[in-house]
């Protein structure tokens, strides 16, 4: 049997029910939806809206509002500031490249980690000792690198958009050859022309 999406749907009176468990269930459930790997929509339960981005929002804001938030003040305010913005659709492909990066890194650590236990589960003390020590520095290289590949992928990202935004523009007048250079020259030929056909007594007095 393949996998399917599970589907909840939420009630004017903001209950959300599972329609896969037929019961009612709390954001605390989704949440472990969420940490199980499970796939899952939300959807209005009249209108079908699709409602999962602003339940994971809420399940976040209630994470943010515990003792241990991940977003500061100031990376919360960058991140407001670039709705509307001319990059807010780059800057959104980047973060998600980055947590997939991210992801990707804490996927090695738990890779390297399960050698470390023995066949019934349990953690060599040794080993695991060894494994602890070696973890700190491991994650900072890791991190480092990590920082490197997410940099370098923003300034791809830019050199791309800088790419197509000379690529749409560069059939337009514009440079010295476009219409400040025609102004200028003309306006050159005026003054020219004015000075040419002045007449003596319309020439500016000089002392």
């Amino acid at each position: 049997m393949g996998n399917t999406t599970r589907l909840i749907k939420k009630y004017p009176n903001r209950r959300l029910y599972d329609t896969q468990t037929s019961t009612y269930i709390t954001l605390v459930d989704v949440k472990q939806l969420v940490l199980d790997n499970e796939d899952f929509r939300v959807v209005d339960a009249k209108s079908n809206e699709e409602l999962t981005r602003s339940i994971l929002l809420q399940i976040i804001l209630e994470e943010e509002a515990g003792g241990s938030p991940l977003f500061s003040a100031p990376m919360l305010a960058q991140i407001i500031r670039f709705y509307g913005h001319a990059m807010q659709g780059m800057m959104g492909a980047y973060l998600e490249k980055s947590m997939q990066a991210f992801v990707e890194i804490q996927n090695n650590l738990q890779d390297q980690s399960r050698g470390f236990y023995d066949g019934k589960g349990m953690p060599s003390p040794e080993m695991w000792t060894q494994f602890l020590s070696l973890q700190t520095p491991m994650m900072q290289s890791m991190m480092s690198s990590y920082i490197e590949q997410s940099k370098n992928l923003f300034v791809q990202m830019q050199d791309q958009m800088q790419a197509q935004t000379r690529s749409m523009f560069q059939n337009f007048p514009f440079g010295a050859g476009g219409p400040a250079g025609q102004s200028g020259s003309s306006g050159t030929s005026l003054g020219q022309g004015e000075h040419k056909g002045s007449g003596g007594g319309e020439t500016p007095e000089r002392s």
